[in-house]
């Protein structure tokens, strides 16, 4: 048994010795990461600003106001119903957990 302990500890001591003699990140290559992640931000928010573009470009061309009508009736009335419904969910999970029936 006094092998085993012998050996987990030196494996430890060993992992912790190569730890200590990390290589040491010089200064300059910490300052140069900000400028990376500067890039590849702008390079998301170019996309970004190009996709959405097309998406109102999009938007505008097959706009039918008849279509958004109904679009936005068809929510009303779905948004209301769900709201009944999680309303009577909620009622049964609380009577549920009390208790009562």
């Amino acid at each position: 048994m006094g092998t085993r302990y012998f050996l987990a500890l030196f494996l430890i001591f060993l992992v912790l010795g190569f730890e200590v003699q990390g290589v040491h990140v010089p200064q300059e290559e910490e300052t140069a990461s900000p400028d990376l992640l500067t890039k590849v931000q702008e390079s998301l928010l170019g996309y970004w600003g190009v996709a959405k573009a097309a998406a109102q470009k999009l938007y505008q061309k097959t706009y039918l106001p008849a279509m958004d009508k109904k679009i936005r009736d068809i929510y009303s009335k779905s948004t209301a119903a769900m709201t009944t419904y999680a309303g009577i969910f909620t009622d049964q999970v609380i009577s549920l957990l009390k208790g009562e029936y």
